[in-house]
């Protein structure tokens, strides 16, 4: 795939980004479900009609490779809600100004995964053995992720504390501006610069988690890059669409555990020359998302669950 494709999709992507910018928030405000559900269905639907046109362009093969690696990261945006939820919550970031640090962080987002996906890309094709790592690390994170080990605790965050201890920053939100100037002219950082930094941090962990999934469902550039891009592409509406019933989906930690295991043991698979078919693939993603997700809405959360996610 020549070069410019790259490119063009991130160019796309970005323009979106901002037209995302404009009309989903032209002004500072507290979007509605209603106007995050469009604009999410406007974004799922385009990555939708990039998959029918690969079906039709490049086959079934290729076009399934792409909807699989569309579902899986996807579906770990969907956990990065439950991350969202938690940084914002705790640090008290108005909901009017949580649009701005998305957008910023999807940027950065873009940037921090297609320097993995390139560097991921060439260590499977150059080095043998890093499937091995890859499958194995897959595994260790879907066990670790049945266990709650891999939840966000922004207060024992050691990074967090120290940015907080070296940059100078203000106890106040100022119109969600990221920096301003004292009277004294010194220019200090507003605690909105400090979530946007944490939540690109945050970004990277689970770019380390996503990137080797889809790489066990192909390694072709063009398709990492773009079931990638256009999942990213709706985070910020599919944010604000689930922000407030986020907790409904108390089980999806599990399905991901189990689609994290499935590519897992697929790379392993494929390394020793036993195929998983592309189907097959898609197939199982697709229902242990569809059956993690009814059974989430259907059975409610334990009382401890609630108390744990600090809720009464």
């Amino acid at each position: 795939m020549p070069w410019y494709v790259f490119v063009a999709a991130v160019a796309f992507v970005v323009a979106m980004l901002v037209v995302d910018l404009r009309f989903f928030h032209g002004e500072d405000h507290e979007p509605t479900a209603k106007e995050a559900g469009t604009w999410l269905a406007v974004w799922v639907a385009m990555g939708i009609a990039f998959g029918l046109f690969l079906l039709i362009w490049k086959g079934s093969n290729e076009g399934g490779k792409y909807f699989a690696g569309y579902l899986i990261e996807y579906s770990l945006s969907v956990d990065n809600m439950f991350v969202f939820v938690v940084i914002f919550t705790y640090f008290q970031v108005p909901s009017k100004y949580q649009h701005q640090v998305l957008f910023f962080g999807i940027l950065g987002a873009i940037v921090f995964r297609g320097a993995f996906i390139l560097l991921g890309i060439a260590l499977v094709r150059s080095l043998e053995w890093i499937v091995y790592v890859f499958g194995a690390f897959l595994l260790i994170t879907a066990f670790r992720m049945v266990r709650g080990q891999t939840e966000v605790s922004p207060e024992d965050n050691p990074i967090l504390r120290f940015l907080q201890k070296r940059l100078p920053t203000t106890s106040q939100y100022h119109d969600g501006r990221f920096w301003i100037r004292e009277d004294t002219g010194r220019r200090v950082l507003t605690p909105l610069l400090i979530v946007l930094i944490f939540i690109d941090l945050i970004d990277i962990a689970f770019a380390i988690d996503s990137i080797p999934a889809i790489l066990a469902i192909t390694t072709k550039p063009y398709l990492v890059l773009t079931s990638n891009m256009f999942a990213i592409l709706g985070l910020r509406a599919l944010y604000f669409f689930l922000a407030k019933s986020v907790d409904r989906f108390h089980l999806l930690k599990y399905g991901l555990a189990v689609i994290l295991a499935f590519v897992g043991v697929k790379m392993l698979l494929g390394a020793v020359h036993v195929e998983i078919s592309t189907v097959v693939s898609l197939v199982v993603i697709a229902l242990v998302l569809a059956t993690t997700v009814v059974l989430s809405l259907k059975i409610e959360p334990k009382p401890a669950s609630r108390a744990e996610d600090g809720q009464p």
